[in-house]
């Protein structure tokens, strides 16, 4: 299993996942669908299936023309919301290509329909990876704009946080953002001070943070550590889902004071998000 990282946009990531025996392969959260095929045509493998993690226009606005270049693809997801959808996939469903398996996971939080997904192949030394999308993030997680803080923390924890400590490759660079509020959280944190060290230099060299191990991400993601002591007395919280509600409120304060958005980006941002619904034509 070879996946490529595919840059796009201003700081989203699209995935090639080849199964190397057949030379078949799968895409994972299409927005810049030209970019997409001239990879494919570059690592000389046949597309044949779109896996998308939810319906926001970054992960999926590339499926429609994508399928119109590339007729017979199917498009993969759990929310009916996602342009060109072939098929709604459910919780638990299992899928294989060539040698490769894949578990859909739901993984509400971001948006209601959000589907991660758990690659691995039997017999391999490769170890397995999981497609998180907006659900988890190196050191964060996304914004909770449709579900309830138990719904974000059963995704979180319970869904993602019990697979294989292996690769998490996730949906966009929010790397160093996410550790710096990860410092604000556990100052004494020595692993995210670290990682922080780290991240600071990928940034300066303009190289990706992903992937990122579930290993790596229990010892510094406060999102994953709402069980620890300090991250609780950061919150004031004891139960787990009220100590991520207000770990998601702290971070929203935390990006706001970061880089104010005007207007305008406030409302393109929620166009993009699907919040607002653009004027229906006549």
């Amino acid at each position: 299993m070879k996946v490529k990282v595919i840059p796009v946009l201003e700081d989203n990531y699209m995935y090639l996942v080849i199964e190397e025996h057949t030379r078949e392969a799968v895409a994972v959260d299409v927005s810049v669908p030209k970019r997409l095929l001239e990879i494919v045509g570059r690592e000389g493998v046949s597309l044949t299936t779109v896996l998308t993690t939810h319906h926001h226009w970054d992960h999926a606005r590339g499926n429609a023309e994508l399928v119109r270049l590339q007729p017979g693809l199917v498009v993969l997801g759990a929310d009916e919301r996602i342009c060109a959808l072939t098929r709604r996939l459910v919780h638990g469903e299992e899928l294989q290509f060539g040698a490769i398996h894949v578990r859909c996971l739901l993984t509400p939080g971001h948006t209601s329909g959000h589907m991660s997904y758990f690659l691995w192949e039997d017999e391999c030394l490769d170890p397995p990876a999981v497609f998180s999308g907006d659900a988890l993030s190196v050191a964060g997680c996304g914004s909770r704009l449709e579900s309830t803080a138990h719904q974000m923390y059963q995704s979180l924890v319970e869904t993602l946080g019990t697979l294989p400590p292996e690769t998490v490759f996730c949906g966009h660079e929010h790397t160093l953002g996410n550790l710096e509020f990860a410092q604000k959280v556990e100052p004494c944190n020595d692993h995210v001070r670290a990682k922080l060290s780290w991240a600071k230099k990928r940034d300066d060299d303009d190289v990706p943070t992903v992937p990122s191990t579930l290993g790596e991400e229990l010892l510094y993601n406060p999102f994953l550590r709402v069980a620890e002591e300090p991250v609780r007395k950061f919150t004031g919280k004891v139960a787990p889902a009220e100590v991520l509600e207000v770990l998601c409120r702290e971070r929203a304060s935390f990006e706001r004071a970061a880089e104010p958005l005007q207007p305008q980006a406030r409302a393109l941002l929620a166009l993009q998000w699907g919040l607002l619904s653009t004027p229906q034509q006549k």
